[in-house]
């Protein structure tokens, strides 16, 4: 096992694309930030882990990642969706760059992803934690640069249905100020159209709206659904099929275990 200087997770990260200035399709702003030096040392066997979900925006992404944080603490949450979310709501220069694609239902370019994701992750990767990345990558693009990063260990795809997606996204409400989500199918406000904690109003989001759900699932299709094929000719690739993430969990934590996470 090997560690770079000032990050743990030896054996995860390419030391041969980090001596090399992570050559290939990464965009040159993002450099190798945060793995500054090449230098390779001993270390310990505390190998950290990287675990991709993949599934349709709505498919229970979310959901299921927090049961794999309850049942795997080791693991820090990076989830593209929140992190685009909080930068919307704080007007921060990628937020307003972000804004754009989101209302109108497309997907948000490769290079600002990629800046977002691996400006969040690289503390924790250089504590030694293991990730857990939630809507990223997206495109082939992204999944080359992150292979000049890090070893992609196990990949959770999620098979659910376009029809429950768009049932299920279209009757999502939210309270804007903290990001609380309700769904008046089965965790409804207290009051219809009113937050549990400050009773100020809620809105539904204009990329929550069927018309733009149907757009999402449509682009996600034509670029997203290809890597896939690309973690299945890995052999790092499991797919879970069903409607409610309840009934498709088992079968994940069964599979986890049974990788010894």
């Amino acid at each position: 096992m090997l560690r770079i200087a000032g990050v743990r997770c030896g054996s995860n990260l390419r030391t041969d694309s980090l001596r090399k200035g992570c050559r290939g399709s990464i965009d040159s702003r993002l450099g190798c930030r945060g793995f500054m030096s090449t230098l390779a040392q001993a270390a310990p066997d505390d190998d950290c882990r990287f675990l991709l979900i993949l599934g349709k925006p709505g498919g229970g992404k979310g959901t299921i990642s927090g049961k794999i944080l309850n049942d795997f603490p080791r693991f820090h949450h990076v989830s593209t969706g929140d992190l685009l979310r909080q930068h919307v709501r704080q007007e921060t220069e990628l937020g307003l760059q972000a804004k754009a694609f989101m209302h109108q239902g497309k997907l948000v370019p490769d290079s600002l992803m990629i800046d977002l994701v691996m400006s969040d992750a690289t503390p924790y990767l250089e504590d030694g934690r293991s990730l857990l990345l939630d809507g990223f990558p997206r495109t082939l693009k992204q999944a080359r640069a992150l292979d000049l990063v890090v070893n992609v260990d196990l990949v959770v795809n999620l098979d659910v249905p376009t029809e429950t997606i768009v049932e299920r996204i279209a009757d999502r409400w939210v309270h804007p100020g903290s990001g609380r989500v309700y769904s008046y199918s089965y965790k409804p406000p207290q009051v219809e159209g009113i937050d549990d904690v400050t009773g100020e109003p809620l809105v539904q989001r204009d990329d929550d709206k069927p018309e733009s759900v149907r757009t999402r699932l449509v682009a996600y299709e034509k670029v997203t659904a290809p890597l896939v094929d690309y973690y299945r000719s890995k052999g790092v690739l499991e797919t879970f099929s069903g409607t409610m993430s309840d009934k498709i969990y088992p079968g994940v934590k069964d599979w986890l275990e049974d990788r010894a996470i």
